[in-house]
């Protein structure tokens, strides 16, 4: 498919989406999008209040227990599977609306939209349409008369709760595998950023879900987010955004029905560059693109990178140069490869990290301030002569900020980057099997990547430890978070 495309944004849906209807929200704010490059409007969204999110809920739970002919209980798992499958198709048809969205409301250049993201969602239903009638149980023995086994069983309604920074990629990680084992949903993707979630709607209405299946609430956070987290008849809530919201949507479930929650949280990602590494200069790319990617609005960005003293100076040339040849613009437009924060707020968070890391002591090597007087944008930035103490080594800066280390010793390296209430993920470079393995094993995170990063896809596992989160997302390992285990026992000797 090619990639060409107008600029002209996608008629997209401005209300809720209940019951495979479009509703006004009763809240008594609404939504206006930004495009974050020229500060402009993009759009007036109806947005949800806690009755609307009840009626979603309502909607949802019916879909879950109705047996009518042709309802989501009553499809086996392949027909399910195959109505997963078709909504993929319908992405794929639909790529260039979808990445053209997300382009004009995250920010983030088309090009990153349309080559990676989308494919990945697309990839995402495609691979978890295909576990639909294989999730299964087991048979336990136990004794001479009694028959011992398990089912797993959907959960009911799941909430699902989407960040800005994604939102169709992470949006995919959850709903495909919540489908796929059966459960209905009730989604609320992000305030700053709900466009390209409500044009799915229609996408829903072409691949025939029944009505209550997928139900789409934007909305915010302390009004639609906390009413979903609270509600008594959703079983469970999958979470990605930051630590703090996780905590209170954690605090929710326990004011609540005891909800499980699947979190994935913040993060203060690690890159460990030995002198050995097979390649410097697919080091220093891997590492600036760990960082720099989407300017730098990603839960795994690799703001902690620490180099070997024998070839820091070499490192930091190069990523010097890199820094040079970025251009920053719209991101609509082909050749850019920066395009702004999301928004002024998160410009203004990550502008009040640089000058606090210039008061901490730490030297800027390049940017170091807003890009522009248009638009939400923030020059790449680089410090050297970081300490391990201060607050940009320690916070999450969520944004173009690297923070380069020497180091001498690989165990010096491990104790550093472990040295972080964070553990999302982490990247090691080396040519020697030994330094793989034991950094593999001893950094205290829920991924390793080995000589890459950033290496993703539905069959990878993904989540963290620590304030990182916990649960997984994607592969097979996430389709128990999805379900719960009944057990039967029959004494077949009566």
């Amino acid at each position: 498919m090619s990639s060409s495309f107008s600029a002209v944004m996608p008629q997209t849906p401005t209300e809720l989406f209940i019951n495979n209807q479009f509703v006004a929200g009763t809240s008594t704010r609404t939504i206006h999008p930004l495009n974050p490059s020229n500060e402009e409007v993009l759009a007036h969204l109806s947005a949800a209040s806690a009755d609307d999110v009840d009626k979603a809920v309502k909607a949802a739970y019916h879909a879950f227990r109705s047996r009518t002919p042709g309802s989501w209980r009553n499809m086996t798992p392949r027909e399910r599977g195959g109505l997963i499958w078709k909504f993929g198709e319908l992405l794929e048809k639909h790529q260039r609306e979808l990445a053209l969205l997300e382009s004009l409301n995250v920010g983030k250049p088309y090009t990153e939209s349309f080559n990676y993201d989308l494919p990945q969602a697309i990839a995402t239903y495609k691979y978890f349409a295909g576990w639909a009638d294989k999730v299964h149980g087991k048979t336990i023995p136990h004794g001479a008369d009694n028959l011992c086994y398990t089912s797993h069983e959907p959960l009911g309604v799941v909430g699902l709760i989407v960040p800005w920074n994604f939102p169709q990629q992470i949006l995919a990680w959850k709903l495909a595998p919540c489908l796929a084992t059966g459960n209905t949903v009730v989604i609320k993707p992000a305030e700053l950023t709900p466009l390209s979630t409500l044009y799915l709607a229609k996408l829903v209405l072409q691949a025939g879900f029944p009505p209550g299946v997928i139900n789409i609430v934007p909305g915010y956070g302390d009004e639609a987010g906390e009413a979903l987290a609270l509600h008594p008849r959703v079983n469970k809530i999958s979470f990605t955004g930051s630590t703090k919201t996780g905590r209170a949507i954690q605090m929710a479930s326990a004011k609540s029905n005891l909800k499980p929650c699947s979190l994935e949280l913040g993060g203060k990602s690690p890159i460990i560059v030995m002198d050995d590494c097979p390649n410097l200069t697919q080091a220093v790319t891997d590492s600036f693109h760990a960082i720099f990617w989407n300017a730098g609005q990603c839960c795994s960005a690799a703001s902690r990178i620490y180099v070997h003293e024998k070839i820091f100076d070499k490192f930091l040339a190069e990523t010097l140069q890199m820094v040079k040849e970025r251009k920053l613009g719209d991101p609509t437009q082909p050749n850019v490869h920066q395009g702004p924060q999301v928004s002024k707020n998160q410009m203004l968070q990550v502008l009040e990290y640089i000058d606090l890391g210039v008061l901490e002591g730490a030297k800027i090597c390049c940017g170091g301030g807003r890009w522009g007087d248009k638009g939400f944008f923030v020059q790449p930035t680089i410090f050297i002569d970081v300490k391990d103490d201060m607050r940009i080594s320690k916070e999450e800066i969520f944004g173009p900020v690297m923070c380069l280390y020497k180091f001498s010793t690989l165990e010096e390296a491990l104790s550093r980057a472990n040295d972080s209430s964070y553990g999302l993920v982490a990247a090691v470079f080396t040519k020697d099997v030994h330094t793989a393995l034991k950094a593999a094993g001893e950094l205290e995170t829920g991924l390793v990547w080995i000589n890459t990063y950033n290496v993703l896809g539905p069959s990878i596992p993904w989540g963290g430890i620590k304030l990182s989160g916990h649960d997984k997302e994607l592969s097979e390992y996430c389709l128990g978070s999805f379900t719960r285990v009944k057990t039967v026992v029959i004494n077949y000797k009566l």
